[in-house]
């Protein structure tokens, strides 16, 4: 088999051992005769895994009964809408400003006719680093997101505050443990850490969920709705859950969050130490105290001219998906749980040559 090596930011890189599982019953699910994606949704054999699924994202947190997990589709996309829909009541609704997402969820906010709070943002230092943010204790919720693919920052301590804190977790997602004290809503797109795309992650304190006043909120849209149902009120994407019940087994068998941090953490140090020792060939985007464990953003700073052949050479060499975002270029290496330490020595070594022909 002729893997690349997927440094792509997402849909990223999935476990080889959860594909090859999948694949080894694909057609045949425990020799049941039929496919996951054949049954019900509604059946018990698709419940043991949705609800499987659910289980194991409680004990890779290490949360209770005081939260929910609900399975929805829209990505992240619909999140935006959906939590002010749902979480606000008229007061404030504050948000840290760190890059693109959060730029998006504040536009979606506004186009529910709400003047959302921009408590702090890094807009004037090119979204390189995390601003220092202090939420009002009252406001109706807090939101930040945690991890920003694109410009590779990345909140190393989540703000504390009183007031329910609202994470976009998409970029990284079961990356590491998470103090849940004032969590009041933390969710993602699958497609990063967790799963295949399709599948949004919804992890919600149960006090917030009858939050929703206005009538004018749409059924469907109501977290209410979905958590009543157990994210069985609308056919869920059944083969997207099977595989993010089996990714959640694989990141229980790696050791859990605090190993998958430690290994993220070493990975991710391999490219920031070859990008500090390059003589100024190379040069980051985020500020030092504000680094990404998943998402390296950096340039060629000899001449940008040359990040181009950068992408191609590495592509011609086996690695995908190096080419920076569109809002900032440059070269971005997207390092999710599933890259391996080797993967990455492959990228160094290769980032090393080049430098070393190119400079």
């Amino acid at each position: 088999m002729n893997r690349k090596i997927n440094f792509s930011a997402g849909p990223s890189a999935l476990p080889l051992e959860v594909l090859k599982h999948a694949q080894s019953e694909l057609t045949n699910y425990q020799n049941k005769g039929f496919s996951i994606m054949e049954i019900s949704h509604r059946s018990k054999i698709f419940e043991e895994v949705h609800f499987g699924a659910m289980d194991k994202i409680r004990a890779l947190y290490g949360i209770g009964e005081e939260y929910e997990i609900l399975f929805l589709q829209g990505g992240a996309h619909l999140q935006f809408s959906m939590i002010p829909m749902n979480l606000y009541q008229g007061g404030k609704a504050e948000y840290a400003n760190t890059g693109v997402w959060t730029n998006k969820a504040i536009k979606e906010a506004q186009t529910l006719g709400i003047n959302p709070s921009v408590v702090a943002s890094s807009e004037s230092e090119n979204f390189a680093m995390i601003p220092e943010v202090k939420f009002s204790d009252n406001a109706d919720f807090a939101y930040i997101c945690s991890n920003n693919t694109i410009y590779g920052t990345q909140y190393k301590a989540l703000p504390k505050t009183k007031s329910p804190l609202v994470i976009d977790a998409s970029s990284d997602f079961f990356a590491r443990p998470l103090d849940f004290s004032n969590i009041g809503l933390l969710y993602g797109g699958a497609q990063k850490n967790a799963g295949p795309s399709g599948v949004t992650i919804v992890i919600i304190r149960k006090d917030l969920i009858d939050r929703t006043s206005s009538p004018n909120v749409p059924i469907f849209l109501r977290y209410k709705t979905h958590a009543e149902a157990k994210s069985l009120y609308n056919t869920p994407p059944t083969f997207g859950i099977y595989l993010l019940n089996l990714t959640m087994q694989w990141l229980l068998d790696q050791g859990g969050l605090s190993q998958i941090q430690k290994k993220n953490a070493k990975k991710a140090a391999l490219i920031y130490d070859t990008i500090d020792s390059s003589g100024g060939f190379y040069k980051g985007h985020a500020r030092l105290d504000s680094r990404s464990d998943m998402n390296v953003s950096f340039n060629i700073a000899a001449s940008c001219e040359l990040e181009p052949k950068f992408v191609a050479q590495a592509e011609e060499a086996g690695m995908l998906g190096l080419k920076g975002h569109r809002h900032l270029g440059g070269i971005r290496a997207s390092i999710y749980n599933a890259v391996s330490e080797e993967n990455v020595k492959i990228l160094v070594q290769f980032m090393k040559e080049f430098a070393r022909k190119n400079g």
